[in-house]
């Protein structure tokens, strides 16, 4: 813990953000104006923060300006306007400073096949000009927190998924970052290589008291790991809390419906979203990319009532659920489209070549 840090909380005095975005504005196209043809606004004033020590999530379908954030919180864009800060750096003004406390580990594995462990994480040490006492004692701390000893001499060819997964995660972590970003750390793992990832997180977030952000196309990841949540659309933060506090903010039962995906399937959306509107205890009906989905009080009885009304009107039905607000459902009420795995592209490998433009 830094100095100042360890001041402000004897002091009782609150400690300055890890993250501090205000009114964060990205224009791509253009002269950086919000005119003329071919101007995309894709981050549109927005403002957050992430607290030290803090497990954060941050959550966006494709094309929603997530990544964009993402690469301006990590220096890798400069933006049109607003402030960003990270560890109480300007990101523009002291982009070196910055990069010096970040760690990064993403969905596309960026270890060398040809170099063993051990090799890997020395090599990483290094490129950050750590001394090689340093680098010596923190590759050997971290093979064991990794549990890669016994293997930490063989090429990292020969790994399993798990352990390169594992050893990707300690590239990012030699040289002690106060601030780590996971950018879909489990995409393509297993179920159980991934809870096997998810119990390391935590134990990393435990033991190295730093701040990590999330970004995830996994509801369940997010609902496991993240302290506090973010989900972005169109360039803006459309809700923001603790996962507990997303779903009791629904306060109601998820109602959802899936029409056929017909040429007729348009307009049938759109009876079907009046029809639901003007059912008793109904509240908070979206479109989604397959049918509707909508808030009740009492989700069994409601669901009886809708389905009457809809099958008067003689639309289809392909299929019904009614379920407890879960943050997948938090995700479609606030921005109209469910998280598919399917969404996310493989992309290059190397730490800093693996973000995706939204």
């Amino acid at each position: 813990m830094s100095a100042a840090l360890a001041a402000a909380r004897s002091s009782g005095t609150p400690a300055e953000p890890m993250i501090d975005v205000t009114g964060l504005v990205k224009v791509y196209g253009g002269n950086g104006d919000d005119a003329g043809a071919g101007v995309v606004r894709a981050v549109d004033g927005i403002d957050f923060h992430v607290d030290r020590g803090e497990f954060f999530g941050f959550l966006g379908p494709n094309g929603s300006g997530k990544t964009t954030t993402i690469k301006i919180l990590t220096t890798l864009l400069r933006p049109t306007g607003g402030t960003v800060r990270v560890g109480g750096l300007d990101v523009v003004r002291d982009p070196r400073e910055v990069r010096k406390m970040l760690g990064y580990a993403g969905q596309s594995i960026g270890v060398d096949g040809d170099l063993t462990g051990r090799e890997n994480l020395r090599l990483i040490g290094h490129l950050y000009h750590l001394p090689g006492s340093v680098v010596r004692d923190r590759v050997e701390e971290l093979l064991e927190v990794l549990q890669l000893t016994e293997a930490a001499d063989r090429p990292a060819g020969t790994y399993s998924g798990g352990m390169r997964r594992r050893l990707d995660l300690g590239s990012g972590l030699v040289h002690h970052p106060p601030l780590l970003f996971l950018d879909e750390p489990t995409t393509g793992l297993d179920p159980q290589t991934r809870n096997a990832v998810w119990e390391y997180l935590r134990a990393l977030h435990r033991t190295e008291r730093m701040t990590i952000f999330l970004t995830t196309q996994y509801m369940e990841e997010a609902d496991q790991l993240c302290q506090r949540l973010a989900i972005m659309d169109h360039g803006r933060i459309v809700a923001a809390g603790s996962p507990p506090e997303l779903k009791a903010g629904i306060g109601a039962d998820l109602i959802t419906i899936r029409l056929p995906q017909d040429e007729g399937f348009e307009a049938s959306r759109a009876r079907a979203l009046a029809l639901a509107q003007g059912v008793p205890d109904v509240s908070g009906v979206v479109e989604f990319d397959q049918g509707v989905t909508m808030r009740a009080g009492h989700g069994g009885a409601t669901l009886v009532e809708v389905l009457r009304r809809l099958e008067a009107d003689r639309i289809r039905v392909n299929e019904v659920a009614v379920a407890p607000p879960t943050l997948d459902q938090v995700f479609l009420q606030h921005t109209g489209r469910e998280m598919r795995v399917e969404e996310v592209r493989p992309t290059s490998s190397g730490p800093w070549a693996r973000h995706r433009r939204d």
